[in-house]
């Protein structure tokens, strides 16, 4: 059941890798903010329209790793409709999920990075994007959020 489960998820991964959804500019962004992890090479730029408090949008472009391209496209998917609010409970949960591999409440298909903390380098990788929504949210796009440090903020 396990290397089924796991075979599934790798397939899930590499179909948003190589069909990432919500990849392109987004005419009318309220907010933006950029991501790089100099480990890996990733570096994406995540741009929101934003209603309120509510996501109506989220596209992404840029180049990286199977891992960083197919995250960035789940949270574009996963985040839409959904209030900051929501959305920084999602980023724990999401964030739990990738460091320990412990599943803490419904992360819908983002279960799929559930066996990324085996893989220490790869954490930076499935995590960047969701580092770059919080420094949207926050207003914090001046500068690019670098997986380099444990906070999530920019130039920290």
């Amino acid at each position: 059941m396990f290397d089924e489960l796991s075979d599934l998820y790798q397939q899930v991964i590499l179909d948003h890798c190589k069909k990432p959804r919500n990849f392109h500019e987004l005419p009318g962004a309220t907010v933006f903010a950029q991501g790089h992890n100099p480990l890996c090479g990733d570096q994406l730029k995540l741009y929101l329209r934003l209603e309120g408090d509510v996501i109506q949008e989220a596209s992404f472009v840029g180049s990286g790793c199977c891992i960083s391209k197919a995250s960035a496209s789940l949270l574009t998917d996963s985040v839409k409709g959904h209030t900051r609010a929501e959305v920084q409970a999602m980023f724990d949960k999401v964030h739990e999920l990738v460091t320990t591999g412990k599943l803490n409440g419904d992360v819908g298909k983002l279960a799929v990075f559930a066996g990324v903390y085996r893989f220490p380098a790869r954490v930076k990788c499935a995590i960047l994007a969701w580092h770059a929504l919080t420094a949207a949210l926050k207003g914090e796009a001046a500068q690019p959020v670098s997986t380099e440090t444990d906070n999530p903020q920019p130039g920290a």
